[in-house]
């Protein structure tokens, strides 16, 4: 018997949660990716390269600044945020992590420790997009350790900083205009934050290649050498690494929106394929364990955009804390990386080819899996807010 497809992966209509103005932006945003990024980002993931020939389209969007209010942010909210980087990465996780990196890293570094006069100097700008941001934060012998291990230096100069050290892993910091540096200071021994300014002397980048995940995300190996940086651009309310944890605890919540989004790419692209392929007569989509792949992946898919809208209505109330973040990051990674591989698997051989896309979502979860801090030391920020213990070494 033929029944009318529930297609949709909201299956539980939560986008019915945004008024209709959001409900009307988010559609904007799905159309633009779906007819403007679908069509030509195999090609940019294949070379390695970022589509700057659609800036114009993303600028037309207004997708920076969803969460800040004032500064020419469109403050559309956390739910509608979130929404929007499962949307853009239901289409491509590497554009998803584009606009987190630029609107939610640097962005949320200025907002959340920046002064007064350095939010409305930069924060207009760049949710125009007529400036970008990046986020240097990790080093090269230094990940998961960054709380307690960082080693770019800060040393004051009268009126000026000198930076010097060594980022790794920084998305769009090889064309970034403002790229947010956190260095240990020399007087204090405490975390802050500096905003260098493209063709600052001394800091170099230089493209990372041959990755195998988020190939259009470009990111830089950055080496800071006696960069001097003026007092003005020091992020005036950043004086120890937890004022650099508020902004993780923002943007964490995005990145678990982001793996929920990929997960979805995954799903629809195999629920497509699964209703078309034709085997032994039929199409596979009519087969039992067809359908078992199926429900599984958006099973996972629904339990984690779930659990994303209520962290948002957490942190809409300001009732989110760092536990709810790690907890969602590490969920939601986890049940990407299954649906993604489900989903390959729907495909047989077929999985891997590009063309297909589901191979590109495959490749990039892994990313996605890793970054913004790993399944275990998430675990760890929850273990320690359920127990009072911390196992943290």
């Amino acid at each position: 018997m033929t029944r009318t497809a529930v297609t949709d992966a909201d299956f539980y209509l939560l986008e019915q949660s945004l008024d209709d103005d959001g409900r009307q932006f988010l559609r904007r945003v799905r159309e633009f990716m779906e007819k403007s990024v679908q069509p030509v980002i195999n090609h940019y993931w294949t070379r390695e390269e970022f589509p700057f020939d659609l800036m114009d389209g993303f600028r037309g969007l207004g997708i920076p600044g969803q969460l800040y209010q004032g500064y020419d942010c469109p403050g559309g909210g956390y739910l509608l945020d979130g929404m929007i980087a499962m949307e853009l990465a239901r289409v491509d996780p590497s554009i998803s992590t584009f606009f987190g990196v630029h609107g939610g890293l640097a962005m949320g570094s200025i907002f959340l420790c920046g002064s007064e006069e350095q939010k409305r100097r930069w924060l207009p700008e760049m949710a125009r997009m007529e400036k970008i941001g990046a986020f240097g934060l990790t080093e090269p012998d230094v990940g998961s350790g960054v709380a307690g291990g960082l080693t770019t230096t800060a040393r004051r100069d009268g009126n000026e900083w000198v930076l010097d050290g060594q980022k790794k892993w920084i998305g769009n910091a090889t064309f970034a205009d403002y790229v947010i540096i956190w260095a240990r200071s020399l007087e204090d021994d405490q975390v802050k934050g500096f905003v260098v300014e493209k063709g600052t002397p001394g800091f170099e980048t230089s493209k990372q290649t041959d990755k195998i995940a988020l190939r259009v995300v470009q990111n830089a190996h950055i080496t800071l050498d006696g960069v001097r940086v003026p007092e003005e651009n020091r992020l005036q309310e950043a004086n120890s690494f937890a004022d650099t944890a508020k902004v993780l605890r923002l943007t964490r919540a995005g990145v678990a929106w982001q793996a929920t989004g990929c997960a979805r790419g995954a799903y629809e692209h195999a629920l497509a394929y699964a209703r078309q392929r034709q085997q032994f007569g039929r199409a596979i989509g009519g087969f039992q364990l067809v359908q078992d792949l199926l429900v599984k992946m958006l099973s996972n898919v629904t339990a984690s955009a779930c659990l994303c809208a209520r962290l948002s209505a957490l942190q809409q109330a300001d009732l989110a804390e760092d536990h709810h973040s790690a907890l969602a990051k590490a969920f939601c990674t986890v049940r990407m990386r299954e649906a993604v591989g489900w989903a390959r698997e729907l495909l047989g051989g077929n999985g891997i080819l590009l063309e297909n896309h589901v191979g590109r979502f495959v490749a990039d979860s892994e990313a996605i899996y890793s970054y913004e801090g790993t399944r275990e030391i998430n675990t760890l920020v929850v273990g320690r807010a359920i127990t009072g213990l911390s196992a943290f070494v």
